[in-house]
């Protein structure tokens, strides 16, 4: 299993995300370009899991936001804070739209 997301990029569009499942786990927004703009996930207080987390997204996106990919994971906590350590390894920041309310004591990777 890689330790990035791997999975295509999907457009941010309500006809797409009503086909998830509603299940827990993880999702990546990201601009036009791929670059990605926030990380997020869904756990036990959302509803329907991923497709009520990404609907409410796609009613209201953050500007910048036009696509997302996500993830099924029952460690949704734990993955999203590996997403989380992932991008600050990669671009020395957290996503745009996740620093505004940072987790707690977030740690670091050394990814190869």
């Amino acid at each position: 299993m890689a330790i990035r997301m791997t999975k295509p990029w999907q457009p941010l569009d309500r006809t797409i995300i009503v086909a998830l499942p509603g299940q827990l786990g993880v999702y990546e927004l990201a601009n036009a370009t791929g670059q990605t703009v926030a990380i997020g996930f869904a756990g036990g207080r959302s509803l329907f899991g991923l497709r009520s987390e990404l609907l409410a997204i796609a009613d209201s996106p953050p500007h910048d936001a036009t696509q997302y990919r996500c993830e099924i994971n029952m460690q949704y906590q734990t993955r999203y804070r590996e997403l989380l350590m992932l991008h600050v390894a990669d671009h020395g920041a957290l996503p745009l739209h996740n620093r505004d309310n940072p987790p707690i004591n977030l740690g670091r990777l050394r990814p190869l």
